[in-house]
């Protein structure tokens, strides 16, 4: 088995553990010891997800397909970002300066300017799914900007930043999966329909989940459950 075949099988079978925690994770009750362990895992899988991607950018370009490696390098930052939101939210609740620092602003300003690149590049090759999901790094980097100013204003910071992070990593664990399934599945139907679909339908799901966890936690009336979750993180120290 060469390099190749090995990252590849690696990253399939990441994304298949990702898929079925993330899920797992998402039904389970938020804040419990179990809805902890289980993200955990999560986490860990969209890890060797990224760890397994790098050899695959590395083939596109010896394969001659620089576009390619550029997409699957930019979609490997904005996972990784994600990735690391999710968990330090949770573990830098209490110190938000920390949570803020460096790190945070070194992945939000690469993932921002990776984006205009990428959004450049998929209007230059007539690319639409490369325009928007540039378009996603940049307006992550602007969210990025938006959500440090609101913080010492805002109790819940950390949980939007948790849940946002989640629901970004949601939108990449389906791709690959509707990339992949949907073509095994209905190769009947129009294969560029098929990857539009891939593409935009859980791009456009987060919206959606993203809109209606805001309203549920970002208003005044939710206060109560930012102190339930408040509640049970200080019970597990």
């Amino acid at each position: 088995m060469n390099y190749y075949t090995l990252a590849l099988t690696s990253h399939v079978v990441a994304g298949a553990v990702a898929l079925v925690t993330f899920w797992t994770a998402g039904l389970m009750r938020k804040g419990t010891p179990r809805h902890r362990r289980v993200g955990q895992v999560y986490l860990c899988a969209m890890l060797a997800v990224i760890v397994s991607g790098i050899p695959l950018v590395f083939a596109a370009i010896g394969r001659g397909e620089p576009v390619k490696a550029l997409f699957l390098g930019f979609l490997l930052l904005l996972v990784g970002n994600a990735c690391w939101s999710a968990w330090r939210a949770i573990r830098d609740r209490r110190e938000r300066s920390r949570y803020f620092g460096p790190v945070y602003w070194t992945l939000a300003i690469a993932t921002a300017l990776s984006g205009a690149g990428i959004s450049a590049l998929g209007i230059e090759v007539g690319a639409p799914i490369l325009t928007v999901f540039g378009l996603v790094g940049v307006f992550s980097g602007y969210g990025a900007w938006r959500s440090w100013r609101r913080a010492p204003d805002d109790p819940k910071w950390w949980l939007k930043e948790h849940y946002n992070a989640m629901i970004g990593n949601g939108v990449a664990t389906h791709i690959a999966f509707f990339g992949i399934g949907l073509r095994n599945a209905l190769p009947m139907i129009d294969p560029q329909t098929l990857q539009l679909f891939a593409w935009f339908a859980p791009l456009s799901a987060s919206l959606v989940a993203g809109w209606w966890l805001n309203r549920k936690y970002g208003t005044r009336r939710s206060v109560g459950h930012a102190d339930q979750g408040n509640a049970m993180l200080s019970a597990r120290g």
